[in-house]
């Protein structure tokens, strides 16, 4: 982690950006007094759970008959 001030932020802010998805951290200081943290946003994806529409969906016992408004294409 290192500091850099507002000036020299704004013209190396593509370098800044490859190294915070290095991993580093920037603190960036106006006047020697830091004002603001740079750091890589975690992607946070919710762990997913199987088996949660169990029991909900009900197939009905003539699913697999012919219409017989369809016997004309079979």
């Amino acid at each position: 982690m290192h500091q850099v001030n507002i000036h020299e932020a704004k013209t190396h802010f593509s370098k800044l950006i490859k190294e915070v998805i290095n991993g580093g951290e920037v603190i960036i200081a106006k006047g020697n007094k830091p004002i603001a943290k740079l750091i890589a946003i975690e992607e946070h994806r919710p762990q997913r759970k199987l088996g949660t529409a169990k029991g909900k969906i009900e197939i009905a016992t003539d699913f697999n008959v012919s219409l017989k408004d369809f016997s004309e294409y079979q």
